[in-house]
């Protein structure tokens, strides 16, 4: 007897029409609850640059940008670059997109997130460029002058090769810096620089077996009070991707967890089991 609902019959292809309806409809009216401590390293890396990271609640992504023919291409290095590639193109133009469909945010009810903006070589030439095409983008931008922080949608953070000087002597601007633990002993403003970020093998050594010692757990402690207690943020790169040390962080109160590992950071701050790594062809 031939099956009434075929492969091909109309009240097949219907049903699959409203299955995939339906699960469209609990991806956009159902999205992840934001992590305010997820940072997505490099993440013009990932198979699908932003998309991924905000798919999986993400608060804050970093771009790296060269100065190529007058265009600000994202690429870690300059002969990666391509000219579809813009800065504009992968993040500037969906995010304010997105902020414009979700009640001014990137994530609803949850201001302040953050593009982090490594300037990779030519700081002042590049920022000559960077800085009135981030004044297109005005409406969705924290806007900084040297007494005071406007908050916006979006908190664009200079790093890499800063162009602080100049940035620090506008009386306007839409943009910070990347400070260094090196700058807490000078304090410079927290309308100029307020994130602290480096290199996590600059103060700590790599672990032999799960765990930081007592003396790097305490130093890591220590930086994060100290950082804090200034108002600023901080960050560190180059960490190992391990669950027991993005607990660590936690537990001291890391503002951005670094990651290139989007779905597994967002699995442990969830207090889920970890997805799979997938393999060297998968998303």
């Amino acid at each position: 007897m031939a099956n009434p609902v075929g492969s091909s019959s109309p009240a097949r292809r219907l049903l699959l029409v409203a299955l995939l309806a339906l699960l469209h409809f609990r991806a956009f009216s159902n999205p992840p609850t934001p992590l305010p401590n997820a940072h997505s390293h490099n993440d013009y890396e990932q198979k699908r640059p932003l998309a991924l990271a905000l798919d999986h609640g993400f608060h804050s992504v970093e771009a790296d940008i060269h100065l190529v023919n007058g265009q600000l291409l994202v690429a870690h290095d300059r002969h990666q670059v391509s000219p579809e590639r813009t800065l504009a193109a992968l993040y500037l133009d969906p995010l304010r997109d997105r902020c414009r469909t979700n009640a001014g945010h990137v994530h609803a009810n949850l201001p302040g997130f953050t593009l982090l903006i490594d300037i990779k070589a030519d700081p002042q030439g590049t920022y000559a460029v960077l800085d009135p095409l981030l004044r297109q983008y005005r409406e969705i931008l924290t806007r900084f002058t040297p007494t005071n922080t406007i908050p916006g949608a979006i908190t664009v953070i200079l790093s890499g090769s800063r162009p602080t000087d100049i940035v620090a002597a506008q009386p306007e601007r839409f943009c910070a810096i990347d400070g260094r633990p090196a700058d807490l002993d000078s304090r410079p403003s927290i309308h100029l620089v307020p994130l602290i970020s480096d290199a996590w093998p600059s103060h700590f050594q790599r672990p032999t077996h799960p765990g930081l010692s007592e003396p790097d757990r305490l130093k890591l402690h220590q930086l994060v009070r100290r950082t804090h207690a200034q108002g600023r943020r901080i960050r560190f790169w180059g960490a190992p991707e391990r669950d027991w040390l993005w607990t660590e962080l936690r537990i001291a109160g890391v503002d951005h967890i670094n990651t290139d590992r989007i779905p597994q950071l967002a699995a442990h701050l969830r207090g889920l089991p970890p997805p799979p790594l997938p393999l060297p062809d998968e998303p």
